[in-house]
């Protein structure tokens, strides 16, 4: 299952595979987005790096790309329910969600400037990053 608001070059084969290993009931895409703005390590009041926009290092995000065992359906009572609500909560506080890391190409389209960085790639490109070779 995906939510369909974004483009990622995950292998969903290899997604499947890593579910099916672990035998849980969920597995969850875990990506780490590039940060919208500049990053800055200081010291004592002291720069020590300046990095635009770099990848973020250490939050593990919602990559929007899903395995579920059949019994997951159980946990969505109607339409109403919000899928990170409710039943992803009580899967992960059962230790039954696990983490699919993927390191690849990923990129949300939730705002028109996140769009327009993807129609960017599209212009400038004769290579598109969410398509594997």
């Amino acid at each position: 299952m995906t939510y369909g608001d974004g483009l990622a070059n995950v292998d969903i084969s290899k997604l499947i595979e890593f579910h099916k290993s672990h035998g849980k009931t969920a597995t969850v895409t875990a990506v780490r987005p590039n940060a919208r703005f500049g990053e800055l390590d200081i010291e004592n009041d002291i720069v020590n790096s300046f990095k635009e926009k770099p990848q973020i290092n250490d939050g593990w995000i919602n990559g929007g790309y899903f395995i579920f065992k059949k019994e997951f359906i159980d946990l969505i009572t109607d339409d109403t329910t919000v899928l990170e609500g409710y039943p992803l909560e009580k899967v992960s506080s059962e230790k039954e969600l696990c983490a699919y890391k993927h390191n690849g190409f990923w990129q949300c389209v939730d705002t028109p400037r996140d769009k327009e960085y993807l129609e960017n790639i599209l212009i400038s490109n004769q290579k598109y990053p969410w398509i594997n070779d």
